[in-house]
């Protein structure tokens, strides 16, 4: 550790004030890496640069690469509280967020602001005025899709209210699993009705919703509005389906979540079950380091503000496997936000510590899962290794295929394999530059030599090499690599993945020939999945390149749309159809456009 850079920040934190606030650790290109909240600034932040040595892993690593530091003090430590989330929310600072493995915990999101909203699953939630349900462990395209049919809410493609009326209405309204907004018999209202009860399905106000449709429902009945009444009482029946699926855990009055805690090795787990109305809506487990919760009060501190950080729905009582730490002033920040009392609770005995070992149990068996899974990936590349006489096992693994069509929009696809799983933040894709028509093996050179320069010349997301480089071709691959490595000085395993008549894994070529695994080996399939992988990363990748090019040219054979304006409408509009169908004033809202460009479109497509 920097003893002068130590000294600096510490001399820096004994000039804060004794008062409550929030600081921001910075790293060298100023990047906020940490955000925390403190009772008294200059103890809180002083105590990162004093007993450095004794600090949990976690917090060593980030101590040794702050380079400075920023403070705001509030009036309270409940303000400083709400700012340091808003503040994690803004910043997403890499030492703060839990929930960061965006395919594993995926949220549902709707758009409020929209006229029409619709239901969508996202990775990320947006700094945006949108209802965020979540996160959840899994099932969330199934969640959608069962919300939608229920409330006769659309799933297709279509943008209302662009396309109201443009178009029959599909299958989905044939047999009545969407109220068709697109016919243009269906009024905002009505929509945003049934958008209302969604809402009140996934908050789980069961009984609140049922009360209110068979009001509705009677209410239309009265006015002789038949259709609509029986369209309430086909809701009211789709809705008591769901619910009976649903687990009674308790009184009918009862709404709480329960957070359970569990640890194994090096990992613990974290499960959230959401009681609404006595029934299990919905039970989730999130799996993080161990030392992300050290300790562990700390980690479900800072794992409880974040999944609540967006929630619509909020119970008056959390029932936990322990107290978070600061409990006090946490059940204040939700209590704020919820609009009521939140208590947090640790029950000791009884039916409510039942309810706790119940999640405690659930969380134990994600680690349980985890573990077995992560045995079985040992022990794959710990074959591998042998298979191919490394040296030491191949922990990180990368692999390149070259796609092209006829020579035609040529790219490089490659992706990255970490303690045998695909870790898809470091993929890569590229655009071959110096090739002319189709030659693989070029490509293959060319896409080898723009990764390891960047490597060499230390751009941040190429800092790591590889334990293994895999290709996926034959020999001549191989060689036209091993030639790149060796120009640029790097010394690395180098294998290409030969495939057998059938288009399967058949064995790694190497220096010294063919090495063929047992095809049901843990190592053959491990490199069977990373060859299937990297085929379908680079076949995506040429397929949308060709597809804008397609897409594209059959603009730009129109009187004044070039390039930029073909961009502009692809990037707007997503097809030509809906290209085709544009009125000239939504044409016009496209960048760059003039009305004359959208006169010319227009007529092009017949639409004059």
């Amino acid at each position: 550790m920097d003893q002068e850079r130590i000294g600096r920040l510490r001399k820096k934190a004994r000039e804060l004030p004794l008062l409550p606030g929030v600081y921001f650790m910075k790293d060298a290109r100023g990047k906020v890496i940490y955000v925390g909240k403190a009772k008294a600034l200059r103890n809180r932040v002083g105590s990162y640069f004093t007993g450095i040595e004794s600090h949990p892993p976690k917090v060593f690593r980030m101590v040794a690469l702050v380079q400075d530091f920023d403070t705001i003090v509030t009036a309270t430590e409940l303000e400083a509280l709400v700012l340091e989330c808003a503040q994690i929310k803004h910043h997403m600072p890499h030492y703060n967020i839990l929930l960061k493995d965006d395919k594993a915990y995926p949220y549902i999101k709707l758009d409020i602001a929209s006229p029409y909203p619709r239901l969508a699953m996202v990775r990320r939630r947006e700094r945006d005025d949108a209802l965020y349900f979540g996160p959840y462990s899994g099932r969330v395209g199934e969640m959608i899709a069962t919300v939608n049919k229920t409330f006769l809410l659309p799933s297709c493609s279509r943008v209302f209210p662009r396309d109201i009326g443009k178009a029959r209405p599909c299958l989905n309204a044939s047999i009545k699993t969407c109220m068709a907004p697109c016919s243009g018999q269906v009024s905002e209202a009505q929509y945003r009705e049934a958008v209302g009860d969604a809402i009140a399905f996934l908050e789980g106000r069961y009984s609140t919703m049922i009360e209110e449709l068979e009001q509705r429902m009677a209410q239309a009945a009265e006015e002789m509005r038949f259709e609509e009444a029986a369209r309430i009482r086909d809701r009211l029946k789709a809705l008591t389906r769901l619910r009976e699926r649903q687990k009674v855990v308790d009184a009918p009055n009862v709404s709480q979540d329960v957070i359970g805690y569990a640890e194994q090795g090096r990992a613990v787990a974290v499960a959230v079950m959401t009681v609404r109305q006595g029934r299990l809506i919905s039970l989730d487990s999130f799996r993080f380091g161990k030392e992300e919760f050290e300790p562990p009060e700390a980690g479900l501190a800072a794992f409880i503000k974040q999944h609540y950080l967006q929630s619509a729905d909020l119970p008056r009582d959390i029932l936990l496997s322990l107290l978070p730490e600061d409990d006090g002033l946490l059940e204040q920040y939700l209590s704020e936000r919820a609009g009521h009392r939140v208590h947090l609770r640790r029950p000791q005995r009884g039916a409510l510590r039942r309810k706790v070992e119940m999640a405690e149990v659930n969380a134990a068996q994600l680690l349980e899962q985890h573990s077995s899974q992560e045995e079985k990936l040992r022990r794959s590349v710990e074959e591998l290794q042998a298979l191919l006489g490394l040296e030491r096992p191949p922990l990180r693994i990368e692999a390149v295929d070259i796609s092209n069509t006829a020579g035609s929009e040529s790219v490089g696809g490659m992706v990255t394999f970490v303690n045998g799983r695909p870790s898809k933040k470091d993929y890569k894709r590229y655009k071959i530059k110096s090739v002319e028509g189709q030659d693989d093996y070029e490509s293959m050179r060319e896409v080898i030599w723009r990764r390891m320069r960047r490597f060499r010349q230390g751009e941040e997301g190429f800092e790591q090499l590889p334990d293994l480089l895999l290709l996926d071709g034959g020999r001549g691959h191989l060689s036209a690599v091993q030639e790149v490595l060796r120009e640029l000085g790097v010394d690395i395993p180098v294998f290409a993945m030969v495939k057998d008549e059938h288009h399967r894994t058949r064995g790694l070529v190497g220096e010294g020939g063919e090495i063929t695994p047992t095809p049901v080996s843990p190592a053959a399939v491990l490199v069977g999945k990373i060859q299937e992988e990297v085929h379908r990363y680079a076949i995506d990748y040429h397929r949308r390149l060709r597809g804008k090019k397609t897409f594209s040219s059959q603009l730009t054979g129109i009187e004044g749309i070039g390039e930029k304006r073909a961009a502009a409408l692809m990037a707007h509009f997503k097809t030509i159809e809906r290209i085709q169908k544009a009125t000239e004033q939504e044409l016009c809202a496209v960048p760059g456009m003039s009305r004359a460009a959208a006169a010319a479109i227009r007529s092009h497509f017949g639409q004059v």
